[in-house]
């Protein structure tokens, strides 16, 4: 018996499929090149991207924003508590601070030459114990024109302060010296020969109830911070 045609037809389409099909895969084999994609790798694929946020840049004297090109940064913390000094810092250098064994209590001064933007002296008054106004005003006075001072009471800064003393500072711009009392917290900067811009913090005082605040009977720090243009005289 002849085989049927139409069966040889199919047959023949078959086999030149399943040849097409093999040629076609030894194609991709040797052309595309062979890699293992691990488990892990695979579940990594299918994950979401978790996107990070950059950790912030440290500012100077620990800003949360940086100073504008041409400025001076400055910040300047009154002690708080028994154990927690005062610190001044300038241009991310602390000035006084415990760690430079320069801080005690009373009032803590640094001054700045305003050209160079660097420390120039560094001293603090005992207002609880013996007479100190007087070598504080000597201090102030003989800072030079052109000089920046800065200035943070730790514990008690009021006590032994004298009058002169206090209208001396007073003279420099504070607002607020004639007004500290027993364990008040302040600080204030000043610039001695030309004026500081109106925008920036120059001072603070804190009068809350040491009985009340979580240092029981000791004052509560406070700070102030800016900028200052480096072109003011």
């Amino acid at each position: 018996m002849k085989p049927n045609r139409h069966c040889l037809v199919r047959l023949t389409g078959l086999l030149l499929t399943s040849l097409a099909a093999w040629y076609l895969g030894f194609f991709i084999a040797v052309r595309v090149p062979q890699t293992t994609i691990s488990n892990a790798e695979f579940q990594g694929i299918r994950k979401k991207p978790v996107l990070r946020a950059p950790v912030p840049k440290r500012q100077k004297c620990d800003h949360w924003s940086p100073c504008p090109p041409g400025n001076y940064a400055y910040r300047i913390l009154s002690g708080g508590g028994k154990g927690k000094m005062a610190k001044i810092c300038f241009e991310d250098e602390l000035l006084i601070s415990e760690g430079n064994g320069n801080v005690g209590r009373g009032i803590n001064i640094a001054t700045v030459n305003y050209k160079t933007g660097k420390v120039t002296s560094t001293k603090f008054f005992d207002m609880w114990t013996g007479d100190h106004s007087g070598e504080m005003m000597s201090f102030i006075r003989n800072a030079q024109e052109g000089t920046l001072l800065l200035m943070a009471t730790h514990d008690d800064g009021s006590a032994l302060l004298k009058n002169d003393a206090k209208k001396l500072v007073e003279e420099l711009g504070s607002k607020e010296i004639m007004n500290i009392k027993f364990r008040s917290s302040w600080v204030f900067i000043a610039a001695k020969g030309f004026k500081l811009p109106d925008d920036i913090q120059k001072e603070k005082i804190n009068h809350s109830d040491q009985k009340t605040n979580r240092y029981n009977g000791w004052p509560a720090e406070i700070q102030i911070e800016g900028c200052i243009p480096r072109n003011l005289i």
